[in-house]
């Protein structure tokens, strides 16, 4: 299956251990690919507005790897990280801000604060993010339709909320999916127990290295389990016009691959694990005749 993994990054990577390895860049080069996650939302962003966005807003920021990787796109950009990890948040200044050229590093804010309240600095954007399934923290319909409202709230008048979802029949097993990152270490996605009564979840990620050792436990979640329709509700609750799945095609030589291509849709397929977007406009409009 493929739930909580979105990309195989291709960079060049040291040999890891378990004692050598640092959780972060791991996680990086496991579950990230900020690359093809922004040309998603700047593609989407200008197909829908007919004009670039410049000002995002990454909510659950971790390392900040996607602010980023935002900037680094155009002089005008800029970025907010929100999060509540000092030490996740220290990380991504020291390892990602500072490897940023030009005054790109300037144009990036991040701020240690809850997602549910940004602040002064984190009203206006064009854009506002939840990525890799974090606003699943929230377990509740209350308390997810409160966070999605201080999004709608935080937007521009043309803004628009992006976040990813995974799911499907096997998202509700207890089981662990192995895959290899290029030879050097084998991420583990743990689905690790799931009660379906509450729908709440417990998911770990675990890595394990070429020497036999193995970092167990490197990230812990605990989540809801919640359903496509569920989250479409809640978000038109919270007062967005336009809720929109971009669904992911069919690689053409296999078909039990996707292809990369997210496309608007209603209609999706009863895939055992799938992983989609959801675009969430503040203000529904037609797209320019430019676009």
């Amino acid at each position: 299956m493929a739930t909580a993994t979105k990309s195989r990054n291709k960079k060049r990577m040291l040999k890891y251990t378990a004692a050598s390895a640092d959780r972060h860049e791991l996680y990086q080069l496991s579950v990230q690919n900020v690359e093809s996650e922004i040309d998603f939302v700047d593609e989407t962003y200008k197909k829908l507005r007919g004009k670039q966005a410049s000002l995002l807003r990454e909510d659950f920021c971790g390392t900040a790897a996607t602010s980023c990787e935002w900037v680094s796109r155009r002089s005008t950009n800029r970025a907010i990280g929100v999060d509540l990890d000092a030490e996740t948040l220290e990380w991504g200044r020291t390892h990602n801000l500072r490897k940023l050229e030009g005054d790109a590093a300037e144009r990036v804010t991040l701020l240690q604060r809850d997602v549910r309240d940004p602040g002064p600095e984190g009203m206006g954007a064009d854009i506002v993010l939840a990525m890799n399934f974090s606003y699943w923290i929230f377990q509740t319909r209350d308390e997810l339709r409160a966070y999605f409202r201080t999004v709608l709230e935080s937007l521009d008048d043309d803004g628009m909320f992006m976040c990813d979802f995974y799911g499907g029949s096997e998202a509700m097993s207890e089981q662990e999916e192995y895959r290899k990152v290029n030879r050097h270490f084998t991420y583990i996605w743990d689905q690790h127990k799931y009660n379906p009564i509450t729908g709440e979840m417990d998911c770990k990620i675990h890595f394990k290295f070429p020497d036999g050792s193995e970092m167990r436990n490197a990230f812990e979640y605990t989540w809801r389990l919640w359903t496509l329709p569920e989250i479409r509700e809640l978000l038109a609750e919270a007062g967005f016009e336009d809720v929109t799945v971009y669904w992911e095609g069919t690689d053409p030589d296999d078909e039990e691959e996707g292809n990369g291509e997210f496309e608007p849709t209603l209609v999706g397929d009863a895939d055992p694990a799938f992983i989609c977007y959801i675009v969430s406009q503040k203000k529904a409009k037609a797209a320019p005749a430019s676009a």
